[in-house]
Parts: structure tokens; C-alpha cells; sequence
């Protein structure tokens, strides 16, 4: 089954005998506003318009736990994550879709845990929101609750020693923009670089400038040059695992199953005994 999902595809299944739960799930990362700039408020987008039916799903209380030692948005609860899904009518039985407001980042979050703690059925909408012809509501639904009991899987997640051992045995990508990988600059954790061994692979490359992904066999041939080809083990990280789980579905899309190291370099830079590298190459 395809990763993403389109506009006119939702639409047509929406329409159909077994329509997808829809989440909502808006979000931008939190850094220094000009003044007088507001924070971003995903539920107040959510409130002002959404597509008809969709659940809101918050990513920092939902999709996350609190930032600390595990990184800036580590796993969440379970519990927590769970009691959100099943809200929201979220069930084993039943097609889900994701949406945000075009980035992907956010969607790609929710697609990656409900992935990861079992849900068969989970697709993005390729492009979010902006993608999205049809009419839009204001009002909540209160969908009927689900029965999604999330229960993590054995394979797909990486901790730090995972993650290190990985860069050196097949395959890291830091997901990050390049001059964060680099080291150049760091706007938000305690030091800039990567992971030694890790290969630069910014998932912003990996769309259009309509923020669609690009085909299949481009984003197989982008990764296979980046080395991941003949079978290798490979894995992501990013800032806080957000982005990074934006990198693992352009993977999917191209069909390579990769980990994702959630905790990323918001808790591997956190950690002053583990080692940076900096500058263009991977060493």
C-alpha cells in the first residue's frame, strides 16, 4: 500500500462504503518570534477550517512526551497517545489519513506511531491542506470512539547507541537542513554537527515546490546515491524526530524501510559524553 495518498484519491474515498478516519494535525516548531509576531496555534487553524470530519491532534501533548533528557519531542505516552487515537475514532479495522498545513513534518509524525504501534492501514495526504479542493468546516466532529490499542513494535525505532551503531554498519541520515548538519549554525539545540558517520539527506529535498514528494523513482535514485542500496540497514534522525519521520516516509514512497531514532540530535547533542562531527563529510 502507498505511504501517501492524494487529494482526489481522499476525496474519492471519503465518498466510498469505508471512509478513512481523518486527523488533523497542524503544527510548526516553536522558535524565536519577531515581536509582536503570535505563536503558531494549530487548533485555532484547525477551528478556523479543516476537511470535513477531521479529528484534531495535538503533536506536542499527543504525539509526544514532555522535552527533557530523551530530546525535545521524545515518544509519547502511550496511554496518552492511545486514549488521543481511539478520540478521535481511530480503530485497527479502519484506513487512517494525515494531513498538516503542507509541510508534512507533523503528519508524517502521526504515520510513523500509528505505524510503529501496529496500525495496518495509515497513509499521508501528500501536500497537506493546501492540496485540499473541497469544502472545508468549522465545526468538530465527535466521531464514534475508536478501539486502536497501540502496542510498540519490535523493529523501526533506534536509540542513540542504535543509532551510532547504524552509521558505522549501514546506512544514518541526518535529515536536518545542511547547515545544521555541518555544523555551521544551530539555532535551537546546545551545539551544531552530526552524528559521525551520519550522511546528509535534508528531507526538504526529497519535495516539490508545491510540497509534494517526488516520484518514486526519484526519491529511489536520490537515496541510492546517498548510499542506501544493495539491501543496507538504514535509519534517520533529525532536531527532535519530527522531521526526521518526514525523511523515513520519503523512504517508504520509494520503497526502503528505514528506523527512525526519535530522540535525534536534540538529545544526542544534550549528552556532552557523546561525540560531534562537523564540517561537509560524514567522518
Amino acid at each position: 500500500m502507498n505511504a501517501i495518498i492524494s487529494a482526489s484519491e481522499l476525496a474519492s474515498d471519503l465518498a466510498g462504503s469505508n471512509p478513512p478516519v481523518l486527523l488533523d494535525v497542524r503544527w510548526q516548531l516553536s522558535v524565536a518570534k519577531a515581536a509582536g509576531e503570535p505563536p503558531f496555534d494549530g487548533r485555532a487553524q484547525y477551528a478556523a477550517g479543516h476537511i470535513p470530519g477531521a479529528v484534531y491532534v495535538d503533536l506536542d501533548s499527543e504525539l509526544a512526551s514532555a522535552p527533557g533528557e530523551r530530546g525535545r519531542h521524545p515518544l509519547p505516552d502511550l496511554a496518552v497517545f492511545g486514549a488521543a487515537m481511539r478520540r478521535a475514532g481511530v480503530s485497527a479495522g479502519k484506513p487512517v489519513v494525515v494531513y498538516d498545513g503542507g509541510q508534512g513534518w507533523a503528519a508524517a509524525r502521526a504515520w510513523w506511531l500509528l505505524r510503529w504501534t501496529g496500525h495496518p492501514d495509515v497513509r499521508v495526504l501528500d501536500g497537506g491542506l493546501p492540496t485540499w479542493e473541497g469544502a472545508l468546516e468549522t465545526s468538530a466532529p465527535a466521531p464514534a470512539e475508536g478501539d486502536f490499542a497501540p502496542v510498540p513494535g519490535g523493529e523501526g525505532l533506534l536509540d542513540a547507541d542504535g543509532a551510532a551503531a547504524l552509521a558505522r554498519s549501514g546506512v544514518l541520515f541526518d535529515a536536518r537542513a545542511g547547515e545544521r548538519y555541518r555544523g555551521d549554525v544551530e539555532p535551537i539545540d546546545r551545539v551544531g554537527g552530526h552524528i559521525p558517520g551520519a550522511v546528509s539527506a535534508p528531507t526538504n529535498e526529497n519535495v516539490g515546490v508545491d510540497g509534494r514528494f517526488r516520484p518514486a523513482e526519484e526519491l529511489a535514485e536520490r537515496f541510492k546515491s546517498l548510499g542506501a542500496a544493495g539491501g543496507s540497514d538504514v535509519g534517520v534522525y533529525c532536531g527532535s524526530g519530527v522531521s526526521g519521520a518526514h525523511e523515513v516516509l520519503a523512504l517508504a514512497v520509494a520503497g526502503i524501510d528505514a528506523a527512525l531514532y526519535v530522540g535525534s540530535w536534540s538529545e544526542w547533542s544534550s549528552d556532552l559524553s557523546r561525540p560531534v562531527a562537523v564540517g561537509p563529510e560524514p567522518q
